[in-house]
Parts: structure tokens; C-alpha cells; sequence
């Protein structure tokens, strides 16, 4: 059950989807809010003297900057939880952003993360730093936010029979029915008796779900795409998946679809643990 959303922002124009997201989902879960955004040690600590005789400049302006715009966002963050009569808390921490977020998110069934964020123009192809410190250190289930993401529409579950696409599973179920959306399961069908044996296995996970549940496959392309891809056709506000699939190395990595469908995705992924 989720009754707990932790929600990260930086305030940036990318953190808004993020933020328009958790604030919605938390309503129409009648869950609540604990709001945080970090003032990273890193920039007002971050230029020291080096041993190069060069002297650092004065951070105290800058760390008073960094200091006031936190929470200014964690002001604009409760106020959007307040218009939509969401239970919310929302404060300021110092330190390293992915860090202080992860403990918060221990206090909390869910962790909202924007994908991108401050610095979302200057690199294409990859996730915002903290974004992806987030899920690689979390043992929560992360929900990971691209800009522009709308939080409305069926959900998509990418099942591949893996420990966390079970996880997943449940998650799909108690989401859908308590959001009142359809669920569409997934699953790559190159190898037609292992598609047979996970489209049986998640039937029994999902059937107790009231929503209806529609079933998708596909045997052509990577399954990454082809998920990204099904969730686009059928309009998906969400995809679940396992953060890790079948044939993980460790656990500090993400598998290897779940990281490719995090980085492409125009939809909002949540990534089961």
C-alpha cells in the first residue's frame, strides 16, 4: 500500500513535471507528501584552495543563493500539494543531493524523481546525475519523471518473469485499482513457449485487479523500445518494470532494459524493487 510519497525537486523547469506528478498521484492515491529539495554540498563547498596558490572566492553569497532558492522549492512544492488538499511536508537538507534523498525516501513506500533537471541542457542521451545516484543506491521502488510526462492513462507492466517484474506486478494491481486504469502487460515473445510460461505466471498475479487487463507482445526489436513504443500506442501514463531483469550482475547497477527505457521514455517509469 502506498500512503507514503517522497518527492525530490531542484526547482528546475525540468523538476516541474516531477513535481505536477507526485502532487497528482499523491491525490488520487490519498497519500502524502514529504517534499524535499537539497542544497548540494558540493557547489557551496566544492571550490577549495587546491595547493596552486590560487585563491577560491568568497562562497558565502552563493551558498545564501542556494540556501534561498531551496526553499522557495520546497514552498512552490507545498503549495502545489495544498491546491490539491494532498497531507504534505515539505523541507530543505544540505549535502549530496542522491544521498539526502534516498534517506528520505527510507521514511516512504514510493520515491518521485524528475529524470532530468538543472543541468537537462547540457547533456542528451543520459539521465540527470542525481536521478540516476537515486535509483542505483535506493532500496525503494523509484518513480522516475521525464519533462513533460502527464499522469493519466493506462499502465503498462513490463513483465519478464524477473524477482523485481513480480514486485512490479503487485505494484500494477494495487496502482490500477486504486487509480481505476487499465493495466497492459508486456512481454517479448521471440521465444514463444518462455512468453507462453510468463503471460500464464503474470495472469495469476494481476487477476485479482477489478480494472481490465489487456495483454501485448511482440517478437521483432529490442524489448526496450518495443515497451517504450507499446506504451506510446496505448496513451500510458505509466510503465512499471522490474529494476532489475533476469540476468542482473549486481545490484548497484540497473538492468539493462530498465536503464534504456528510464533514458527514452516520454513516459514516467517506475522501477520495482
Amino acid at each position: 500500500m502506498i500512503s507514503t510519497i517522497a518527492m525530490a525537486t531542484d526547482g528546475s523547469k525540468a523538476a516541474v513535471s516531477a513535481e505536477r506528478y507526485a502532487v497528482s498521484l499523491a491525490s488520487r492515491l490519498k497519500a502524502r507528501l514529504s517534499g524535499l529539495s537539497v542544497v548540494e554540498e558540493r557547489f557551496v563547498r566544492g571550490i577549495e584552495e587546491d595547493g596552486l596558490g590560487v585563491v577560491p572566492p568568497n562562497l558565502d553569497g552563493l551558498g545564501a543563493y542556494l540556501s534561498n532558492r531551496a526553499t522557495a522549492t520546497a514552498r512552490r512544492l507545498g503549495e502545489r500539494a495544498a491546491a490539491e488538499n494532498v497531507d504534505h511536508y515539505c523541507d530543505t537538507a544540505e549535502g549530496i543531493a542522491d544521498d539526502r534523498i534516498v534517506e528520505r525516501g527510507q521514511q516512504a513506500d514510493l520515491i518521485v524523481i524528475g529524470r532530468d533537471g538543472n543541468y537537462a541542457s547540457f547533456h542528451s542521451g543520459l539521465i540527470g546525475s542525481t536521478a540516476n545516484g537515486v535509483i542505483r543506491k535506493t532500496s525503494k521502488p523509484a518513480l522516475v519523471v521525464p519533462s513533460g510526462a502527464e499522469q493519466s492513462g493506462p499502465i503498462v507492466l513490463a513483465f519478464d518473469g524477473s524477482p523485481g517484474s513480480r514486485i512490479g506486478a503487485n505494484l500494477a494491481v494495487q496502482l490500477a485499482t486504486r487509480l481505476g486504469e487499465q493495466i497492459h502487460v508486456f512481454v517479448d515473445s521471440k521465444d514463444k513457449g518462455r512468453a507462453a510460461a510468463r503471460f500464464e505466471e503474470v495472469r495469476e498475479l494481476v487477476g485479482s485487479t477489478p480494472v481490465p487487463v489487456r495483454e501485448i507482445s511482440s517478437t521483432l526489436g529490442r524489448p526496450d523500445v518495443k515497451i517504450v513504443d507499446s506504451a506510446r500506442e496505448v496513451r500510458a501514463g505509466l510503465i512499471v518494470m522490474g529494476a532489475y531483469g533476469r540476468n542482473r550482475i549486481t545490484e548497484y547497477f540497473l538492468g539493462s532494459n530498465a536503464s534504456a527505457v528510464v533514458r527514452t521514455s516520454p513516459i514516467a517509469v517506475l522501477l520495482a524493487r
